[in-house]
């Protein structure tokens, strides 16, 4: 018998990712303020969108709406920071707040309901307690199941008990959160969600999947979480005590990585994975702090370690917020660390490989490399990621290994694919004139060379205001050595940064050689002067 979604209360804070950025960092929400990531706006405030600026926009595009507006980067981590005071205040009225994302968090709503005089009066007086203690205006929606509540709270409505299905089937597919299916959806003909619900569900499994079947439950208000969550058996939680008391937070999320990938091993020898997470600490003072985070999908070992640093650094930093806030950084250093998995599912949508589990070998490989790390430091591995810029020097950034692996510059190199992706206009990098084409080079020095470049006749080559070579490239010397012949170039590249800001311009123009002795180069030449700044494998 398939058991009924559970009355659920859930608090939303509108843009919230605008309104962290103004806690956290001072930028006026008042304002025409757009938050990107990888180069698209994914929040904004107010204000922006009066000005026609809208969620999924490019940068250049939203800034052509609205030119004075206000551009943020993403940062999960001070979402989640300044989301603790909002929980806490939420905590003082009720028990059994889970945190769903930084912006919005739910709870059973039959407690608050009981004990404030019903539903509508529960949440009108959770609304004024958090707009009373933390400043901040947030909406509140009651429905049947997470999913159902989180879209009633967009409207500040309470949906009758019942009342889910109907209230889910005229919304548009959109609705789910999945841009994919819901694009696919839509080119099949199917355009609500209540058109999606109508379809029979062992068609849905076979077409869509895994992931399809989960979104087919919701929309037909049906929360798959508590189909298939239990209470996990005690032995599941991890613990990590320590001797020295945390306080600061790179010590934390060096701890958090650590305990998250013991709790990610436990699960998986139970064939198990965790859709909510609670996540415990006891102070050298004795003060002990509880937060509950939950999940849509599977959370992984990686996912596990980014909620925990996320919440680490929210109570070891605490958050000023607005006046009249409550400051929550604890009086003492953390000693002892707990995780508990809250919720699990059997994980039924992974299947074994065909000579051993699905990414045993790379299990094993960050296995050892976290042990590396644990001995020598975080920075002791660290991953090269690719990312945009025009220089190899400027398109690699490294990363600490397990951190979260963002380029340092939005965009990233074209390979073959995206190179033909972006000439046909589905190129989802932003524009980086003078960009080398591929291959990447293997080696980029950190300091270039000097070389000298001459023709047959042995006359220095140069490159001419309108980017001409003086003559034909025969021969280059790196510093003192001989001279090597040219059989092969290609160029030039020219890039002009900053010209803008004499102070800060700089022109030059890149070639490609390959010398007789079979070595690839890549020269630039600036100010006259021929520079080796990478070589080919």
């Amino acid at each position: 018998m398939t058991e009924a979604p559970v009355r659920t209360l859930l608090l939303w804070c509108p843009d919230w990712p605008v309104l962290a950025a103004e806690l956290v960092d001072g930028v006026p929400a008042t304002g025409a303020v757009a938050v990107l990531h990888a180069n698209r706006v994914v929040a904004c405030s107010e204000t922006a969108r009066a000005e026609g600026v809208r969620r999924g926009l490019r940068k250049r595009e939203a800034q052509g709406r609205c030119p004075r507006l206000t551009v943020v980067d993403h940062d999960p981590g001070r979402d989640a920071r300044a989301f603790e005071p909002v929980v806490a205040a939420v905590e003082e009225l009720v028990a059994g707040v889970e945190v769903v994302r930084p912006g919005a968090c739910a709870l059973a709503a039959r407690g608050p309901a009981r004990y404030l005089g019903g539903e509508e009066a529960a949440a009108e007086r959770i609304i004024e307690h958090v707009a009373q203690t933390c400043a901040v205006e947030s909406q509140v929606g009651i429905a049947d199941g997470v999913f159902a509540a989180g879209l009633a709270a967009r409207d500040g409505r309470v949906v009758p008990p019942g009342g889910t299905p109907g209230f889910l089937a005229g919304l548009p597919v959109e609705a789910l959160g999945r841009p994919a299916l819901a694009d696919l959806l839509r080119r099949l003909g199917v355009r609500t969600l209540g058109g999606f619900a109508a379809l029979p569900a062992g068609d849905v499994l076979a077409r869509f999947g895994f992931d399809g079947a989960l979104a087919h439950r919701l929309a037909a208000g049906r929360d798959h979480r508590p189909l298939a969550v239990r209470r996990p058996p005690a032995d599941l939680a991890v613990t990590a005590d320590h001797d020295e008391p945390i306080d600061r937070v790179d010590a934390a999320a060096f701890a958090a990585r650590a305990l998250a990938e013991r709790l990610h091993d436990r699960l998986a020898a139970h064939g198990l994975a965790c859709t909510r997470l609670g996540i415990e600490a006891v102070t050298a003072d004795g003060q002990e702090l509880h937060r509950v985070w939950r999940h849509d999908g599977l959370l992984t070992a990686a996912a596990v370690a980014d909620r925990v640093r996320w919440q680490l650094d929210g109570w070891l930093t605490g958050s000023a917020g607005r006046p009249g806030a409550r400051p929550t950084r604890p009086t003492a250093g953390i000693i002892r660390l707990r995780l508990v998995p809250d919720g699990v599912l059997a994980r039924a949508d992974l299947q074994p490989g065909l000579w051993g589990e699905t990414g045993e070998e790379r299990e094993r490989a960050h296995r050892a490399l976290s042990r590396v790390q644990g001995l020598l430091g975080p920075e002791a591995v660290v991953t090269a990621v690719l990312g945009g810029g025009r220089s190899p020097d400027d398109q690699v950034r490294l990363v600490p290994w397990g951190d979260e692996r963002l380029p340092a510059r939005p965009g990233e190199p074209p390979g073959p694919a995206r190179a033909g992706a972006a000439s046909s206009g589905r190129g989802t990098s932003p524009p980086w004139p003078g960009r080398l084409p591929p291959p990447a080079p293997a080696v980029v020095l950190p300091a270039p060379l000097a070389a000298t470049v001459h023709d047959a006749a042995g006359e220095p080559v140069g490159v001419s205001a309108r980017l001409q070579l003086t003559a034909t490239p025969a021969r280059l010397a790196v510093g003192a050595a001989r001279p090597v012949e040219i059989v092969g170039w290609a160029g030039p590249w020219p890039v002009d940064e900053r010209w803008w800001s004499p102070a800060e311009a700089r022109r030059r123009a890149r070639f490609q050689v390959c010398l007789a002795d079979g070595a690839a180069l890549l020269l630039a030449v600036e100010s006259g002067q021929w520079l080796v700044e990478a070589i080919y494998d």
